[in-house]
């Protein structure tokens, strides 16, 4: 291996950032009208084909990062952009693939596949010359004709993973993707997400609470602050080389260096929360 290169992320280069957050600040009113700040002067780029892993403790504001990039929020303070374009509505060109699968149950797997590019507008044979395609990449080849209940919880995320790609997103955003799979499975798919993302290089966005998921897939990790106002803490540059396999890339010494050097950002946070859990659950039974 070569010798690594420093572990604090080096600067993006001077191309534009695909995703550009900029001392983003964003504040939710609560049940009971007061209000929540989720993220406070959160500050973050993503360069194009870059990809780029989030972890934190849960309540600092992952998921909310996402949304914001997407369009599906927008920011109380601050400023979100994405390939140079202020986000302030849907954002165009973006994938987004939740921790629940938005398949549709009543829908074979080719029809969920064909969606995207039927709305976009695309003739119905080339939609379905292109989603058998990707069928067939997600290793899902004969069973087009299936419905979800059919279907394993991977097989799902397959379909899911199909239903993002095949509209060649310039950006994807992933909110813990596969954490609803067992272990073998979740490293399977793992490794066909690098091999599928390596094909059109979007600048990813992948949101984690599995560390060891975050270094094996990501170019650069990010760790957030505990919530409320999460924000990044740290960003880590992942020198490991590419291509890789997941399950053996853990093995490598340079991956075990850079997970004892991440966690030592990490744990603090996590120690952080969980203080604030049991508080507010003391509270609460007082």
């Amino acid at each position: 291996m070569s010798n690594p290169s420093p572990l604090f992320s080096t600067p993006l280069s001077t191309r534009q950032p695909a995703i550009d957050l900029q001392n983003v600040t964003k504040r939710f009113t609560t049940p009971s009208g007061s209000s929540y700040t989720a993220i406070r002067d959160l500050t973050l780029q993503v360069a194009p084909g870059e990809f780029c892993a989030i972890v934190g403790p849960t309540g600092c504001g992952k998921s909310t990062t996402l949304t914001l990039v997407s369009g599906l929020e927008h920011p109380s303070a601050g400023k979100v952009e994405v390939h140079g374009k202020q986000v302030i509505g849907i954002t165009p060109g973006v994938g987004f693939m939740f921790q629940t699968d938005a398949v549709l149950p009543w829908k074979s797997v080719l029809d969920n596949v064909i969606m995207g590019p039927r709305f976009r507008g695309t003739d119905k044979v080339n939609a379905i010359a292109s989603a058998k395609d990707w069928i067939r990449r997600v290793g899902l080849a004969g069973f087009e004709d299936r419905f979800p209940h059919q279907l394993s919880g991977g097989m799902r995320k397959r379909v899911a993973l199909a239903q993002s790609l095949i509209n060649e997103p310039a950006v994807l955003l992933m909110d813990e993707p596969f954490s609803a799979l067992d272990v073998q499975t979740r490293a399977i798919m793992s490794n066909e997400l690098l091999e599928l993302w390596d094909v059109t290089r979007p600048a990813v966005i992948f949101v984690t609470h599995d560390l060891e998921e975050a270094i094996a897939l990501a170019d650069k990790v990010v760790v957030m602050t505990a919530g409320p106002g999460g924000t990044v803490k740290n960003t880590f540059h992942i020198d490991l080389p590419r291509p890789r396999v997941v399950q053996e890339i853990r093995f490598e010494r340079r991956f075990v260096d850079l997970y004892q050097q991440i966690w030592e950002a990490l744990r603090s946070e996590v120690d952080i929360a969980y203080s604030q859990s049991t508080h507010a659950d003391m509270k609460a039974a007082s």
